[in-house]
């Protein structure tokens, strides 16, 4: 059995490693494969520890990375370079900002604000021009299966603020201080979480295939 190995950033969140363990647990589960959760930074194990405690030959690895900017192009295959000494790994493709992550969104937004008009999407933030173009893109996608016009503001960098009436969607896989960035005054909806659970699964799906 393949088991499942997720990859995130990590964070000084004292509840951030709960949520990926959520998650992660949860896709497993739709799986039913054996899983184990992993960091770059802050939270522990790494992924070479991951790698070396799971019972498993054999792990697919699913970066919880939006963007394809530093993290994903040089710490992960750092650290699945260093993990691969423990047992055989294979990378997946990471969550991303696709069609399936844009109906995560949308459906997260009709159930915590039916009669929202208007909706922020509130990512990290990236310095790298075409991932931060792949947010503007993502947004153009929820506001079409929402029916809501909806903007960008990054929670790092520089950027235009439209808070004023309007639902903040964080695109944030569990919880992280950069939340405490919005208003408090406004409705907003909280980390991804287990709503993730089915890219994640279909992210490992397309890694098995791919390596079989």
């Amino acid at each position: 059995m393949t088991a499942l190995i997720t990859l995130s950033h990590g964070s000084r969140h004292p509840r951030a490693k709960e949520g990926i363990r959520a998650l992660t647990e949860a896709a497993a589960a739709e799986l039913g494969v054996e899983w184990a959760d992993a960091h770059l930074e802050f939270d522990s194990p790494t992924l070479a520890e991951a790698a070396a405690a799971v019972s498993s030959s054999r792990a697919i690895v699913v970066p919880l990375l939006f963007t394809r900017a530093f993290h994903a192009k040089v710490d992960v295959p750092h650290h699945f370079a260093e993990a691969r000494e423990h047992c055989e790994l294979v990378l997946a493709e990471p969550i991303g900002t696709g069609p399936d992550v844009a109906e995560v969104l949308a459906q997260r937004l009709l159930a915590d604000d039916p009669t929202a008009s208007h909706a922020t999407l509130f990512p990290v933030g990236t310095s790298n021009p075409e991932q931060a173009a792949n947010y503007h893109r993502l947004a153009a996608d929820v506001a079409q299966r929402a029916g809501v016009e909806v903007d960008v503001v990054p929670a790092t960098g520089k950027g235009e603020r439209r808070f004023a009436d309007t639902h903040v969607l964080p695109l944030f896989v569990t919880h992280g201080t950069l939340l405490d960035r919005i208003p408090a005054h406004l409705p907003a909806s909280g980390p991804l979480l287990t709503d993730l659970a089915g890219v994640v699964a279909n992210r490992y799906r397309a890694a098995a295939e791919k390596g079989a």
